[in-house]
């Protein structure tokens, strides 16, 4: 962080500003505490004061402008502390966009990263060259050996393998691809050799698509800002206009120059947006805190705020209601076994310990977690896009996809009906059990789910690239009726965009991977899986569930609108004050210390108000409701 100069001019800022203070609190000389609190400004002042010049030379008045007009009026009636905090404040908003956008940045570059640098292209001869991936050129063909990275989108022309393809559609198993199947660039080769050829040109790729959806919806949404930041913009120019007004029109009418003045200075430091500042960022501060120390990360004020008005919420499948870990979920023994369901997981275990597949990482778990001690298993054969075999105590043992006949067992339909990948184990060429393997859906989805549908008034989306039965089977046991799946990346955020121009919906989309960037994106508010989220997604996103806990969502946006609440509130207090006091010194004559009062009282009241949602309890009411 410390490489962003924002940061380091925010941080040295605020070190003078404690400074200043400790120094203000003891015997120390003033003189001493001015010029720390003078050096604060100077820190935290500077770029906001020239892009303030700039934007007036353009004939706009930013409100960093009139914050630093503020904020040397404040000093010069004596109330430099106040200065100092609001430069303080705007200087540490200002680092935290800064630190954001340099982040999301570097992510989208090393997204790139997932396909390779290099691609073995086989030459008419038979001979292989190593060249540029970004050389690749459509009819080229390459060679994928396993383990190996795909290098660009196409179709195997030679060769089968199973190919984790997750970080583009988000399946939580492994695709077995032979020759037609098409290819994504930066999927994964498992243990067979593959020939692809090029399709695509490499600027055309899913994953370049990705990055420029990203880049895109990720600058559209950097320029949203808080409500009162809009009205700011408005209200500083006329706070501005009065105060010339106030100055010239009594000087024109023959008044005398210090009077006027000392009316001019009075009315802009009590019409000044200090309290109105103050009265809207602490509450959202506060709010952010209090989810944070709850296990929300919210990035920006201007988040904590939009959260409020989620409308609909959409979720990603793998890896955000599930687990994104397959796992054994029924073991069917098949009529005339010989074997009880131990002695076949047993068997089955034994022999899928030599292979890397999500599906036998699930079995040996399985039988781990249930204390089977697992034999030696030798003469053991891996058949890339079929099974395993191997002779586990003398018996020869085969874990396979079903095929031909095994497709009409009952147990087998119901198994692939409901989503879930299902293998046969044989014993000695007899079909003996059925082992259904399914992602696990998390303990909290279906809670958080109806918890959100009970707060926005709207049913939940789900939006996946697995296929529709392993979507359906999760949307069904978490209580989502709208399914939307085979969706690829840029569909996800389309069907985002869909549901925001249908209804007019503010979609908060719940993702964790690479896939689900562009989406997070598009959508009004983001939130990223924290455990599992992928670099990207946890940068695209505009808060993160830092311990995956799904029931949070509805907490922090509950959350939300009570901070909204209390900015009404503290709007309405700054707004009396201000009101009173300008319509005193126009109509009377306002002592400068009564107007400095009572524009510190004001600034005092919303900022205790604010500080309430600082509270665990404040949290814990979010989360009754």
């Amino acid at each position: 962080m410390l490489s962003v100069p924002e940061v380091r001019w925010a941080l040295a800022s605020l070190v003078f500003f404690l400074a200043g203070l400790a120094v203000q609190l003891s015997p120390a000389p003033s003189a001493l505490a001015w010029a720390l609190y003078l050096a604060c400004y100077a820190c935290g002042g500077w770029e906001p004061a020239i892009e303030g010049l700039r934007a007036l030379r353009e004939k706009s008045l930013d409100v960093d402008l009139m914050m630093i007009v503020a904020a040397v009026g404040a000093a010069a009636i004596g109330q430099i502390f106040d200065g100092a905090l609001l430069i303080v404040i705007f200087a540490t908003s200002g680092a935290l966009e800064a630190v954001l956008t340099r982040r999301t940045a570097d992510s989208v570059r090393s997204l790139l990263d997932l396909a390779p640098d290099t691609a073995d292209v086989l030459g008419d001869d038979g001979t292989e060259r190593n060249v540029p991936a970004s050389s690749l050129r459509p009819g080229d063909v390459v060679v994928v050996r396993p383990g190996s990275r795909i290098a660009g989108e196409g179709t195997v022309v030679d060769g089968g393998s199973d190919v984790d393809q997750s970080s583009i559609t988000g399946e939580s198993v492994p695709v077995y691809k032979s020759v037609g199947d098409s290819t994504f660039a930066g999927s994964v080769n498992g243990t067979g050799t593959l020939r692809v050829r090029i399709d695509v040109d490499p600027s055309e790729t899913v994953i370049a698509r990705i990055v420029a959806m990203v880049e895109h919806a990720s600058a559209t949404k950097a320029k949203k800002q808080l409500f009162i930041d809009k009205v700011e913009q408005y209200y500083s120019t006329i706070v501005v206009v009065a105060t010339v007004a106030i100055f010239a029109i009594p000087m024109i009418l023959g008044s005398e120059f210090q009077p006027a003045l000392l009316r001019a200075m009075t009315f802009m430091i009590v019409a000044s947006p200090c309290a109105v500042v103050l009265a809207t960022m602490p509450p959202l501060l506060a709010a952010m805190s209090t989810a944070g120390r709850s296990g929300v990360l919210v990035k920006s004020a201007v988040v904590m705020e939009q959260l409020r008005t989620t409308s609909v919420v959409a979720f990603d499948k793998t890896g955000t209601l599930t687990e994104g870990t397959p796992r054994v979920d029924i073991v069917d023994l098949l009529p005339g076994s010989d074997y009880d369901e131990n002695s076949v997981l047993r068997l089955a275990a034994a022999v899928e310990t030599a292979s890397e597949h999500p599906v036998a990482a699930a079995v040996v778990g399985y039988a781990r977690a249930r204390g089977l001690t697992l034999p030696d298993v030798s003469a053991f054969e891996s058949s890339p896009g079929s099974g395993v075999s191997g002779i586990v105590d003398g018996r020869l043992v085969t874990v396979t996809k079903p095929s031909g006949p095994d497709n009409d067992l009952g147990v087998v339909r119901a198994a692939l009906s409901a989503g879930k990948t299902a293998v046969v184990v044989r014993v000695d060429g007899a079909p003996t059990a059925v082992i259904g393997v399914a992602d696990t859906v998390r303990a909290d989805a279906a809670a958080a789910v109806a918890d959100l549908e009970a707060l926005t008034g709207h049913p939940s989306i789900l939006l996946t690239g697995d296929n529709p039965r392993a979507a359906q089977d999760v949307a069904r046991r978490t209580g989502i009726d709208d399914v939307r799946a085979d969706l690829l990346p840029e569909q996800k955020a389309d069907a985002v965009r869909a549901v925001q121009a249908e209804s007019g919906a503010r979609v908060l989309l719940v993702g964790d991977g690479v896939n689900d960037a562009p989406a997070l994106a598009a959508s009004d508010i983001g939130v990223a899986m924290g455990r599992k989220g992928s670099d990207l997604a946890l940068d695209t996103a505009d808060a993160v569930l830092v311990r995956d806990d799904l029931g949070a969502l509805a907490s922090v946006i509950a959350l939300s609108r009570r901070a909204h609440r209390i900015v009404v509130a503290n709007l309405v207090i700054a707004a009396t004050f201000i009101v009173v006091l300008v319509t005193w010194d126009l109509i009377g004559t306002l002592p400068l210390p009564v107007g400095v009062a009572g524009h510190e009282s004001s600034t005092v009241l919303v900022a205790l108000n604010g500080m309430r949602l600082l509270s665990t309890r404040a949290w814990r009411r979010s989360h009754e409701r």
